[in-house]
């Protein structure tokens, strides 16, 4: 049997947003859910995790420090920050702009004003994934509900239908990659259960 790459991606907890839109705004997470947490690092420590691989988003951070609070080192790479929303960054969610009827293929390339369009995400994020499946082994990603559907993106080989997939913070997605096999998605959005 073919070894290959495991990524569990897995979402930061609750973003501090304060009611706005955050995705390059730097908030912290809400990491108050303990038993939550811990269900979770059980859930994770039953895996041979090889590495963790971090946006350095103060919310993923903090995520990845409550996950595992002793001294594990955390890997952060930049290309897995959230999408920028650009002049939408800190707007309250009730005052963004309704797009109208838009299809997932309008979605996935419309960019806010100075900001990324989802496409955009997932070309600066699936180098990143890519880079990761070189190896072998367990690898544990803490990132956004962006970066998460990039990964999903990656594996369906289409970006647009991983718009629809729902991420909910501390939730897990998995996918994998196999040398030439490519990638399958084997879970998404699982919680701590």
């Amino acid at each position: 049997m073919q070894m290959g790459t495991r990524l569990l991606m897995i979402r930061h907890a609750p973003a501090l947003h304060g009611g706005a839109l955050a995705g390059r705004r730097d908030v912290a997470a809400d990491v108050s859910q303990t038993d939550q947490i811990a269900a979770l690092r059980a859930r994770l420590d039953a895996r041979d995790i090889s590495q963790i691989l971090v946006s350095p988003a103060l919310r993923c951070v903090q995520t990845a420090q409550a996950i595992w609070p002793e001294n594990r080192v955390f890997r952060q790479d930049t290309r897995l920050w959230e999408q920028d929303f650009g002049a939408w960054e800190g707007v309250p969610f009730a005052d963004l702009p309704d797009l109208g009827p838009l299809s997932s293929e309008q979605l996935a390339r419309h960019a806010p004003p100075g900001g990324e369009s989802f496409l955009d995400l997932c070309a600066r994020v699936t180098p990143a994934l890519q880079e990761l499946a070189q190896g072998s082994g367990c690898v544990a990603v803490i990132a956004h509900a962006g970066v998460v559907r990039a990964g999903l993106a990656l594996a369906l080989e289409a970006q647009a239908p991983a718009l629809r997939f729902e991420i909910a913070p501390l939730s897990v997605t998995e996918i994998s990659c196999v040398a030439g096999h490519g990638w399958s998605i084997a879970g998404v959005n699982r919680g701590a259960e």
